[in-house]
């Protein structure tokens, strides 16, 4: 070390100390890179989560947009299936397992006259229909379809058919979960289908009897003709009563012969324009000694022809006032007439006499059906007949307030210009 000079010393130190500043340059360096190398690591990082959080949230997105399509479209789906439900005119019932009615539409509530309470069993809402409900019980417990089945009902506004079809609906299990009952009105149907029998029946009737009636009418003529001719003067005493008798039966059963040919024999309709009102008035008046006769309500014109509904109406008022002479009574009638709609008047015709008897109301407008000692059993026949030659219908049942009720409705237009009696 001795033989090192000062300035061999400063130029070591010099040395030490550059190389000192070039090993902190050079690790700074290092730093420095290696600092560069985790910013770019960690940049990277970052914008790889960007765009990971940016395609979640797409997808997240695209599901949102799709759930909100598929509730849209559930919705629009129940909205119209609510629609199709409450829009049919077919009744329609969907009974649980467990007897409970999950839906019933409009139309069914009309048909049944339900309320709109659907808590309780089937069996009890449909208590006014027990038929109905044993349709349904039997689909639910033998698991078959019922189709286009007709039940009769016997409701408050009287008799119904219902046509129905019922099919089990099955769980994945495949056991049966509930029945869904759908069901039509069919009383117009089958009005109309009575309606045209009656009238084949009648007509049928007509041209079986209308020539032996007429036959019998001659000779009955002949029999009358010659008991007229008998002087009962020129008879012994004894004998004379006999002469007055045969006179009298041959002309009443000459009254019943013509009746009945009134009844049986086809005469053409002579289709006019025909005030119902003034109908009725001249009916009225034909038995203003007779009975009391109240009027009220609308009657409007009709295609009919007049004289055979003045000869209806007048059949009709003469039964009610025979009725009530049985009694030893007036009369009192009561004629209510109403408009059904553009198509249709309904005339109601009440009385305050004895009534209907039970096997009255089923056999009431046969021929020759009386419940009178002098009464042919013709003419309600006839108003029957006139009524449906003129396409209506006429029924008859007893009043709330006693006495009989004959309800007649009339079209209000004839399908053809004539038709026959």
């Amino acid at each position: 070390m001795s033989d090192i000079t000062p300035a061999g010393l400063v130029f070591l130190g010099l040395t030490a100390v550059v190389v000192m500043l070039i090993s902190v340059l050079v690790f700074s360096v290092i730093r420095l890179r290696a600092a560069a190398r985790q910013t770019k690591h960690t940049f990277s990082e970052q914008r790889d989560t960007v765009f990971l959080t940016a395609a979640v949230d797409e997808v997240i997105q695209k599901l949102k947009a799709q759930e909100r399509a598929t509730a849209a479209r559930a919705d629009a789906s129940e909205h119209l299936s609510t629609q199709i439900v409450a829009g049919l005119t077919s009744g329609l019932l969907v009974v649980s397992r467990a007897g409970t009615l999950r839906i019933v539409n409009p139309a069914a509530r009309r048909i049944l006259a339900l309320s709109d309470a659907n808590e309780g069993h089937y069996r009890e809402l449909l208590a006014a229909t027990p038929e109905l409900a044993q349709v349904i019980e039997e689909a639910l417990d033998t698991g078959a379809p019922i189709s286009r089945r007709t039940i009769a009902l016997v409701g408050r506004r009287g008799p119904a058919h219902l046509g129905v079809t019922v099919s089990p609906l099955r769980s994945a299990t495949g056991s049966v979960d509930a029945a869904i009952c759908l069901f039509t009105d069919l009383s117009a149907v089958m009005a109309r289908e009575e309606q045209l029998q009656l009238k084949e029946a009648l007509a049928r009737v007509g041209e079986l009897s209308a020539g032996l009636a007429h036959e019998f009418r001659n000779g009955l003529a002949t029999i009358h003709g010659y008991a007229r001719l008998i002087e009962p003067e020129a008879l012994p005493e004894r004998f004379r009563p006999y002469v007055t008798v045969l006179r009298e039966e041959t002309a009443s059963l000459g009254e019943v012969v013509n009746n009945f040919l009134k009844f049986a024999r086809p005469a053409p309709l002579s289709v006019a324009r025909t005030d119902l009102g003034e109908v009725v008035l001249r009916a009225v008046a034909d038995f203003a000694s007779e009975a009391t006769v109240q009027i009220r309500g609308d009657f409007g014109e009709i295609e009919g022809d007049e004289v055979l509904l003045h000869s209806a109406f007048d059949n009709l008022l003469r039964n009610s006032v025979e009725a009530a002479a049985a009694t030893g009574a007036r009369a009192t009638i009561l004629i209510d007439g109403a408009s059904e709609g553009p198509e249709q008047w309904r005339i109601v015709v009440t009385d305050r006499g004895p009534g209907i008897s039970p096997e009255g109301l089923s056999r009431l407008f046969q021929p020759f059906f009386t419940t009178k000692a002098q009464g042919t059993g013709l003419g309600l026949a006839i108003v029957q007949k006139v009524i449906v030659s003129h396409n209506g219908t006429i029924s008859a049942q007893n009043s709330a307030g006693g006495g009989a009720e004959f309800r007649i409705r009339l079209p209000v237009r004839q399908p053809l210009p004539t038709q026959e009696l």
